[in-house]
């Protein structure tokens, strides 16, 4: 099993660095793990989808968003990719000067080469507008249960794989 663990954000605009702070943090207590890469994306989309020709069979986004919850409160969600997009079809227009995970899954969909298995490990911003350095103390807090909600993901990965191939 392949992973892609990547980081999305820009570590100079506050809580914009959420998950780039989270991929570094794993990427120290995890090290050089068997199958698992760790890869920054910064803000640019392509180099995300770059990085996606490779061939994964999962992928873990992190990043902060945007959900009108209270800062600091952390998502998993899975992405419901169009299925337009399986088709090699674009409905929309991809900016990939950006990050948005979004524009980014149905791109990387469009080619082929998103993986079946994508989650994306979220956290409710409370300041990514202004030239900044560190995370606001609700965004900072909730590092610990995003990296807490990755090894669920890496675990369930794990599991499921070893019951697909009859492994104990």
């Amino acid at each position: 099993m392949r992973v892609l663990i990547a980081g999305v954000g820009n570590v100079l605009r506050g809580d914009d660095g959420f998950g780039i702070e989270v991929l570094r943090r794993l990427e120290s207590e995890i090290g050089s793990a068997d199958g698992v890469r760790f890869f920054e994306s910064g803000i640019a989309g392509i180099g995300l989808v770059q990085q996606l020709l490779d061939g994964y069979d999962a992928l873990i986004v992190l990043d902060a968003l945007n959900r009108e919850a209270e800062p600091g409160t952390v998502f998993v969600l899975q992405p419901n990719i169009e299925s337009s997009a399986h088709s090699g079809k674009l409905q929309e227009p991809v900016d990939l000067h950006q990050a948005d995970p979004e524009g980014v899954f149905r791109l990387a969909a469009a080619l082929g080469i998103l993986p079946r298995r994508v989650w994306l490990v979220g956290c409710q911003a409370a300041a990514c507008d202004d030239l900044s350095v560190g995370l606001s103390e609700p965004v900072c807090r909730a590092v610990p249960a995003a990296i807490q909600q990755v090894y669920y993901i890496l675990e369930l990965l794990r599991t499921t794989t070893s019951e697909a191939h009859g492994s104990i």
